[in-house]
């Protein structure tokens, strides 16, 4: 077979993610086949999840459509549906409708919430990972507002205005800076029978401190802008039962009991459901949380054609620990899989991966934020402007930047945030409507 009539490589990519996306870009121009399956039709910019969940940003503002972001590459197929399986054998990937054959196929599923075997505790105190918890968080803080102001009883209106959030990492520590805004900015003319501005923000850290990734530097500001905006912050918590109404938390050898109809978890992660598949699949061994442990050049063990990347992967081959579950970690490790993939159907070889880190940055509110590049570390105004650059720096449309810098702009003069809309079916778990 000549090489003007061999078929071209078939590459499978299995999520819409970063990783995933991210892949499929860098092989657009390579002479390949590309296939990209999701689950859903567009790809989620998820560091501003927390920004839909309080009302800033609505959810298209965050999205993009993953077909009208690789139209104009025609080597790429997407296609919407669920993989239930893979044959590393035969080299096919089971979807509900069709089976489809690769030649390499690359697994970015992501994660998504960890209870650490308290799965009960999901309804609630929801996970924020996906437009879907974002929307339905949404409708539970701006439900318990309207709540509170149908209570006939004064005495019960702080259980309602009492919000706890369960986790103090960057999720964690900008949702409560959001939330801590939305309630003692935003709302606090548009109730006749509450105070908003006396809602209670509880933000939980299991560590010694927020953000416990960051210099601790950079920490203690946090706490300290967070504090200003009027959120509790207490550390050292874990959290032990959550029930519907209240959560009960450990501090050292000390039991506390928590009323809070509003409660979020942002403390934990956990490997997709397509970990367990590739364990059984291909014998792979996972970490405590599921993610797949990968060689150096993100292979599965025993396979050279299934690569595992984002963080759905245990890379633990640069200094010894595993890179981060963040978008940059999960965008620079599809851009180098897919040269890696490119430039092996040309006999070409690629250097190893290493993963630039380009620093940490997470907002607390209004002109308020903590950025580590490494080479500097800024707290304040100008750390929040940086985050505000970077952030619509890797929108992936130009419309969702735009319409994010506008609405942004707006927030920022007018303290509106004009999407805090109750559309997503159903009460809050806790209000007894009125007969």
């Amino acid at each position: 077979m000549s090489e003007s009539t061999k078929p071209l490589h078939h590459v499978v990519i299995i999520g819409g993610g970063f990783g995933g996306l991210y892949a499929a870009q860098t092989l657009a121009k390579s002479q390949v086949k590309v296939t990209l399956i999701d689950k859903r039709n567009f790809h989620v910019f998820q560091p501003l999840l927390y920004q839909v969940a309080t009302g800033g940003l609505s959810p298209a503002d965050i999205s993009s459509p993953i077909r009208a972001l690789v139209n104009r590459n025609k080597n790429i197929e997407v296609l919407m549906g669920e993989v239930l399986d893979i044959d590393p054998e035969k080299q096919t990937v089971k979807l509900t409708h069709k089976e489809i054959a690769y030649d390499s196929l690359i697994v970015a599923t992501g994660v998504t919430h960890q209870y650490f075997g308290n799965e009960e505790w999901a309804e609630f105190a929801p996970g924020l990972k996906t437009i879907e918890d974002a929307l339905d968080i949404r409708r539970r803080i701006f439900i318990a507002f309207e709540a509170a102001e149908k209570e006939s009883n004064p005495d019960k209106h702080q259980d309602w205005l009492t919000f706890a959030i369960i986790g103090a990492g960057p999720a964690g520590v900008e949702l409560a800076g959001a939330l801590a805004e939305v309630a003692h900015g935003t709302l606090k003319d548009d109730f006749r029978n509450i105070d908003t501005s006396k809602a209670k923000i509880i933000l939980l850290s299991s560590r010694d401190r927020i953000l416990p990734t960051y210099p601790e530097k950079l920490s203690l500001k946090a706490q300290q802008s967070l504090e200003r905006l009027g959120v509790t912050v207490i550390n050292k918590a874990r959290a032990i039962d959550i029930q519907k109404d209240n959560l009960t938390i450990r501090i050292g050898d000390r039991i506390e009991k928590i009323t809070a109809k509003t409660i979020v978890w942002t403390a934990g992660m956990k490997a997709s459901g397509m970990s367990k598949i590739l364990v059984e699949r291909t014998g792979a061994e996972v970490d405590r949380a599921g993610r797949v442990i990968v060689s150096q050049d993100f292979k599965l063990p025993g396979y050279d054609n299934i690569f595992a990347i984002g963080d759905l992967a245990n890379y633990s081959h640069q200094d010894d620990k595993p890179l981060p579950g963040i978008a940059p970690v999960a965008m620079q490790e599809g851009q180098y899989v897919a040269r890696l993939i490119a430039n092996s159907t040309q006999g070409k070889a690629i250097a190893p991966f290493y993963y630039f880190d380009s620093g940490s940055l997470a907002v607390i509110g209004k002109h308020e934020a903590v950025v580590d590049l490494g080479f500097i570390k800024l707290s304040g105004f100008l750390a929040w402007c940086v985050w505000m650059f970077i952030h619509v720096f890797y929108l992936l449309e130009f419309d969702n930047k735009l319409i994010v810098m506008i609405q942004w702009a707006w927030n920022y003069f007018t303290f509106s945030k004009g999407a805090r809309l109750i559309t997503t079916p159903g009460e809050h778990p806790t209000i007894q409507l009125e007969k």
